[in-house]
């Protein structure tokens, strides 16, 4: 089961770095996509004007719910063993970490339905031991939450939103032009 979890969350790692990266330039095209491989904040912001309610709905909640369920359990078996590692590679743990871990000793379960999918949130408080039971109800409520806010938000700035991203676009190519005639200038004799 650990290996499991494991492989699990480095896969949803991985894919959601993909989805980071290339949500704003997929998201009016291919939303479900790109919600499918990472629902960050703003790709459920950006997805809203390209979405239906339903399938919005339907995948950004599974899809924060499977990564908070597997980090809270990663956080349970390996938690010591983790924050250890970091801690011994930046000597200690950044200031956002120490807050972290002092909001969540103070109010996990506050923090589970204000910050739902936080990687490290959901890690913290799998490794502070609360109890499995407690948490999925708590991280339910938090992503439905999010969601209704940042739908609501989203259709309140749907033009906003397109228009962001036309510009983006705009920006990626001619940052693409640059690079490319910058390789040419450089092989090029």
């Amino acid at each position: 089961m650990r290996k499991a979890v494991l492989t699990l969350t480095t896969l949803l790692f991985a894919i959601g770095t993909i989805g980071s990266n290339i949500g704003p330039a997929l998201v009016d095209e291919r939303p479900k996509l790109v919600l499918l491989l990472s629902s960050r904040n703003r790709n459920l912001f950006g997805a809203v004007p390209y979405i239906d309610l339903f399938s919005y709905s339907v995948i950004g909640f599974t899809r924060v719910l499977i990564a908070g369920v597997a980090l809270f359990l990663v956080g349970r078996w390996y938690g010591a063993k983790a924050l250890g590692w970091v801690e011994g590679n930046m000597g200690e743990l950044p200031a956002i970490y120490k807050w972290l871990e002092r909001a969540v000793d103070k109010a996990g379960a506050a923090m589970v339905v204000l910050m739902p999918g936080s990687n490290i949130v959901c890690l913290l408080v799998g490794h502070r031991k609360m109890s499995l039971k407690k948490f999925v109800p708590l991280l339910m409520l938090g992503i439905a939450i999010k969601l209704a806010v940042l739908w609501r938000g989203g259709k309140m700035f749907e033009e906003q939103i397109k228009d962001f991203l036309e510009l983006y676009r705009e920006i990626s190519m001619v940052g693409c032009r640059l690079f490319i005639y910058s390789l040419i200038t450089t092989v090029s004799p």
